[in-house]
Protein backbone atom coordinates (compact mmCIF):
# COMPACT_ATOMS: atom_id res chain seq x y z
CA UNK A 1 0.00 0.00 0.00
CA UNK A 2 1.38 3.56 -1.30
CA UNK A 3 2.25 5.00 2.68
CA UNK A 4 0.11 7.97 1.84
CA UNK A 5 -2.82 5.86 1.46
CA UNK A 6 -2.38 4.08 5.10
CA UNK A 7 -1.63 7.85 6.30
CA UNK A 8 -4.73 8.52 5.20
CA UNK A 9 -6.94 5.70 6.74
CA UNK A 10 -5.41 6.73 9.76
CA UNK A 11 -5.96 10.60 9.42
CA UNK A 12 -10.00 9.12 8.98
CA UNK A 13 -9.69 7.15 11.84
CA UNK A 14 -8.69 9.86 14.09
CA UNK A 15 -11.27 12.30 12.81
CA UNK A 16 -13.93 9.90 13.80
CA UNK A 17 -12.38 8.75 17.12
CA UNK A 18 -12.23 13.11 18.08
CA UNK A 19 -15.84 13.83 16.97
CA UNK A 20 -17.11 10.60 18.63
CA UNK A 21 -15.11 11.76 22.16
CA UNK A 22 -15.94 15.06 21.73
CA UNK A 23 -19.80 14.31 20.71
CA UNK A 24 -19.86 11.63 24.26
CA UNK A 25 -17.85 13.96 26.42
CA UNK A 26 -19.18 17.35 25.17
CA UNK A 27 -15.54 18.72 25.54
CA UNK A 28 -14.03 19.45 22.11
CA UNK A 29 -10.44 19.66 22.74
CA UNK A 30 -9.52 15.95 20.97
CA UNK A 31 -7.84 17.35 18.33
CA UNK A 32 -5.59 19.81 20.21
CA UNK A 33 -4.47 16.65 22.43
CA UNK A 34 -3.28 14.81 19.11
CA UNK A 35 -1.95 18.41 17.44
CA UNK A 36 1.78 17.62 18.48
CA UNK A 37 1.59 13.86 17.78
CA UNK A 38 0.28 13.07 14.83
CA UNK A 39 2.33 15.18 12.33
CA UNK A 40 5.79 13.64 13.53
CA UNK A 41 4.01 10.43 13.44
CA UNK A 42 3.02 10.96 9.95
CA UNK A 43 6.76 12.22 8.85
CA UNK A 44 8.37 9.15 10.51
CA UNK A 45 5.70 6.72 8.42
CA UNK A 46 6.79 8.64 5.51
CA UNK A 47 10.57 8.49 6.17
CA UNK A 48 10.72 4.61 6.68
CA UNK A 49 9.57 4.17 3.27
CA UNK A 50 12.71 6.53 1.89
CA UNK A 51 14.99 3.65 2.65
CA UNK A 52 17.22 6.17 5.43
CA UNK A 53 17.27 8.95 2.87
CA UNK A 54 19.40 11.72 4.73
CA UNK A 55 17.02 14.52 4.07
CA UNK A 56 14.09 12.54 5.57
CA UNK A 57 16.21 11.57 8.41
CA UNK A 58 16.25 15.44 9.18
CA UNK A 59 12.85 16.31 8.80
CA UNK A 60 11.53 13.40 11.09
CA UNK A 61 14.16 14.86 13.66
CA UNK A 62 12.87 18.55 13.55
CA UNK A 63 8.57 17.33 13.30
CA UNK A 64 9.69 15.15 16.70
CA UNK A 65 11.54 18.49 18.70
CA UNK A 66 8.59 20.41 17.46
CA UNK A 67 6.08 17.58 18.99
CA UNK A 68 7.85 17.35 21.72
CA UNK A 69 8.11 20.96 22.72
CA UNK A 70 4.73 21.67 21.68
CA UNK A 71 3.32 18.12 23.91
CA UNK A 72 5.31 20.00 26.61
CA UNK A 73 3.72 23.43 26.69
CA UNK A 74 0.69 22.24 26.09
CA UNK A 75 0.61 19.13 29.13
CA UNK A 76 1.95 22.11 31.38
CA UNK A 77 -1.19 24.22 30.57
CA UNK A 78 -3.30 21.34 31.31
CA UNK A 79 -4.56 20.48 28.26
CA UNK A 80 -4.50 16.96 28.89
CA UNK A 81 -6.20 16.57 31.88
CA UNK A 82 -10.05 16.52 32.76
CA UNK A 83 -11.27 19.76 31.94
CA UNK A 84 -8.45 21.16 29.61
CA UNK A 85 -11.19 22.36 27.19
CA UNK A 86 -9.96 25.31 24.95
CA UNK A 87 -11.21 28.30 26.08
CA UNK A 88 -12.45 29.64 22.20
CA UNK A 89 -15.05 25.95 21.83
CA UNK A 90 -16.75 27.08 25.40
CA UNK A 91 -17.44 30.80 23.44
CA UNK A 92 -18.43 29.15 20.40
CA UNK A 93 -20.95 26.92 22.15
CA UNK A 94 -22.43 29.93 23.49
CA UNK A 95 -22.67 31.65 20.17
CA UNK A 96 -24.30 28.76 18.12
CA UNK A 97 -27.37 26.91 18.11
CA UNK A 98 -26.59 23.10 19.70
CA UNK A 99 -27.14 21.55 15.94
CA UNK A 100 -25.04 24.06 14.12
CA UNK A 101 -21.78 23.58 16.61
CA UNK A 102 -22.82 19.68 16.20
CA UNK A 103 -21.89 20.15 12.47
CA UNK A 104 -18.91 22.68 13.41
CA UNK A 105 -17.18 20.07 15.62
CA UNK A 106 -18.24 17.40 12.61
CA UNK A 107 -16.61 19.12 9.81
CA UNK A 108 -14.20 21.61 11.23
CA UNK A 109 -12.77 20.46 14.65
CA UNK A 110 -12.98 16.50 14.19
CA UNK A 111 -12.40 16.71 10.12
CA UNK A 112 -10.88 19.90 8.93
CA UNK A 113 -8.03 19.73 11.47
CA UNK A 114 -7.37 16.28 11.14
CA UNK A 115 -6.97 16.51 7.98
CA UNK A 116 -4.83 19.35 8.20
CA UNK A 117 -2.33 17.62 10.59
CA UNK A 118 -1.86 15.01 7.54
CA UNK A 119 -0.85 17.95 5.32
CA UNK A 120 1.38 19.58 6.88
CA UNK A 121 3.78 16.09 7.28
CA UNK A 122 2.90 15.87 3.66
CA UNK A 123 6.02 17.85 2.45
CA UNK A 124 7.65 14.34 3.77
CA UNK A 125 5.87 12.35 1.53
CA UNK A 126 6.86 14.73 -1.69
CA UNK A 127 10.51 14.45 -0.31
CA UNK A 128 10.71 10.49 -0.05
CA UNK A 129 10.24 10.21 -3.65
CA UNK A 130 12.57 7.95 -5.45
CA UNK A 131 13.62 10.57 -7.82
CA UNK A 132 13.87 13.22 -4.97
CA UNK A 133 17.13 14.96 -5.41
CA UNK A 134 20.21 14.79 -3.13
CA UNK A 135 20.41 17.18 0.06
CA UNK A 136 21.33 20.45 -1.16
CA UNK A 137 22.01 24.08 0.11
CA UNK A 138 18.35 24.92 0.51
CA UNK A 139 17.80 21.68 2.87
CA UNK A 140 20.21 23.06 5.09
CA UNK A 141 19.13 26.64 4.92
CA UNK A 142 15.59 24.95 6.00
CA UNK A 143 17.02 23.36 8.49
CA UNK A 144 18.89 26.42 10.39
CA UNK A 145 15.55 28.52 10.31
CA UNK A 146 13.46 25.87 11.23
CA UNK A 147 15.31 25.50 14.39
CA UNK A 148 16.10 29.21 14.94
CA UNK A 149 11.84 29.52 14.56
CA UNK A 150 11.58 26.46 16.90
CA UNK A 151 13.69 28.36 19.35
CA UNK A 152 11.92 31.52 19.20
CA UNK A 153 8.85 29.81 19.92
CA UNK A 154 9.67 28.51 22.85
CA UNK A 155 11.34 31.66 24.11
CA UNK A 156 7.49 33.48 23.61
CA UNK A 157 5.61 30.25 25.34
CA UNK A 158 8.14 30.56 28.38
CA UNK A 159 7.63 34.32 28.63
CA UNK A 160 3.94 33.88 28.74
CA UNK A 161 4.12 31.43 30.93
CA UNK A 162 5.86 32.93 33.15
CA UNK A 163 3.46 36.28 33.15
CA UNK A 164 0.53 34.22 33.36
CA UNK A 165 1.72 32.41 36.16
CA UNK A 166 2.67 35.75 37.78
CA UNK A 167 -0.58 37.57 36.86
CA UNK A 168 -2.68 34.43 38.81
CA UNK A 169 -0.49 34.84 41.98
CA UNK A 170 -0.93 38.77 42.31
CA UNK A 171 -4.56 38.62 41.15
CA UNK A 172 -6.35 39.48 38.04
CA UNK A 173 -6.95 43.00 39.41
CA UNK A 174 -3.09 44.10 39.99
CA UNK A 175 -0.67 44.65 37.78
CA UNK A 176 -0.63 44.16 33.34
CA UNK A 177 -3.47 42.32 32.18
CA UNK A 178 -1.59 41.01 29.34
CA UNK A 179 1.78 40.41 28.15
CA UNK A 180 3.61 43.53 26.12
CA UNK A 181 7.31 42.88 26.84
CA UNK A 182 9.69 40.72 25.67
CA UNK A 183 9.16 39.16 21.84
CA UNK A 184 5.57 40.06 22.75
CA UNK A 185 7.12 44.13 22.15
CA UNK A 186 7.73 43.26 18.76
CA UNK A 187 4.71 41.22 17.85
CA UNK A 188 1.60 40.29 19.29
CA UNK A 189 1.47 37.00 19.00
CA UNK A 190 5.40 35.85 18.08
CA UNK A 191 4.92 31.89 18.94
CA UNK A 192 2.10 32.06 16.70
CA UNK A 193 4.15 33.58 13.72
CA UNK A 194 7.13 31.09 14.68
CA UNK A 195 4.28 28.19 14.21
CA UNK A 196 3.24 29.10 11.07
CA UNK A 197 6.65 29.77 9.55
CA UNK A 198 7.66 26.28 10.49
CA UNK A 199 5.62 24.29 8.65
CA UNK A 200 6.38 26.98 5.69
CA UNK A 201 10.04 26.24 6.01
CA UNK A 202 8.98 22.20 6.38
CA UNK A 203 7.70 22.72 3.30
CA UNK A 204 10.83 24.12 1.71
CA UNK A 205 11.90 20.78 1.89
CA UNK A 206 9.80 19.49 -0.64
CA UNK A 207 10.96 22.17 -2.90
CA UNK A 208 14.66 21.00 -2.43
CA UNK A 209 13.26 17.40 -3.34
CA UNK A 210 13.01 18.43 -6.84
CA UNK A 211 9.23 18.77 -6.44
CA UNK A 212 9.15 22.55 -7.49
CA UNK A 213 8.74 25.77 -6.08
CA UNK A 214 4.78 24.71 -6.28
CA UNK A 215 3.69 21.80 -5.49
CA UNK A 216 1.00 19.53 -3.97
CA UNK A 217 2.68 20.03 0.02
CA UNK A 218 1.79 23.79 -0.24
CA UNK A 219 -1.59 22.77 0.73
CA UNK A 220 -0.73 22.47 4.35
CA UNK A 221 0.57 25.80 5.47
CA UNK A 222 -1.74 27.73 3.05
CA UNK A 223 -4.17 25.98 5.12
CA UNK A 224 -2.34 26.54 8.35
CA UNK A 225 -1.74 29.73 7.54
CA UNK A 226 -6.05 30.53 7.21
CA UNK A 227 -6.71 28.91 9.91
CA UNK A 228 -3.98 31.25 12.05
CA UNK A 229 -5.49 34.16 10.85
CA UNK A 230 -8.96 33.32 11.25
CA UNK A 231 -7.68 32.44 15.13
CA UNK A 232 -6.08 35.04 15.76
CA UNK A 233 -8.64 37.12 15.28
CA UNK A 234 -11.72 35.53 17.02
CA UNK A 235 -8.81 35.22 20.32
CA UNK A 236 -7.99 39.25 20.04
CA UNK A 237 -11.86 39.71 20.19
CA UNK A 238 -12.45 37.89 23.59
CA UNK A 239 -9.66 39.44 24.39
CA UNK A 240 -10.42 43.23 23.91
CA UNK A 241 -14.15 42.47 25.30
CA UNK A 242 -12.30 41.15 28.51
CA UNK A 243 -9.28 44.52 28.12
CA UNK A 244 -10.15 47.66 26.71
CA UNK A 245 -6.59 48.67 26.80
CA UNK A 246 -5.70 45.89 24.13
CA UNK A 247 -6.66 47.90 21.23
CA UNK A 248 -3.88 49.99 22.44
CA UNK A 249 -1.79 47.57 22.16
CA UNK A 250 -3.07 46.94 18.54
CA UNK A 251 -2.55 49.86 18.01
CA UNK A 252 0.97 50.22 18.51
CA UNK A 253 2.09 46.48 17.87
CA UNK A 254 2.46 44.07 14.60
CA UNK A 255 -0.24 41.45 14.45
CA UNK A 256 2.31 38.53 14.10
CA UNK A 257 5.56 39.50 11.85
CA UNK A 258 7.81 40.72 14.45
CA UNK A 259 8.17 44.77 13.96
CA UNK A 260 9.56 47.85 15.88
CA UNK A 261 6.88 49.32 17.91
CA UNK A 262 4.50 52.06 16.43
CA UNK A 263 4.12 55.36 18.76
Amino acid sequence: MDPLHAASLACLGAATLCWLLGALTREYSWVDRLWSILPPAYVAWFAAHSHGDPRLTVMTTLAVLWGVRLTFNFARKGGYAPGGEDYRWVELRRRLSPPLFAAFNLVFIAFFQNILLLLLAAPAYVAASPEAAPWGSLDTLATIVFLLLLAGETIADQQQWRFQNAKRDRGEAYGPKFLTQGLFRYSRHPNFFCEVSMWWTFYAFSVASGAGLVNVAIVGPVLLTLLFHGSTTFTEQLTRAKYPTYADYQRSTSRLVPWFPRR
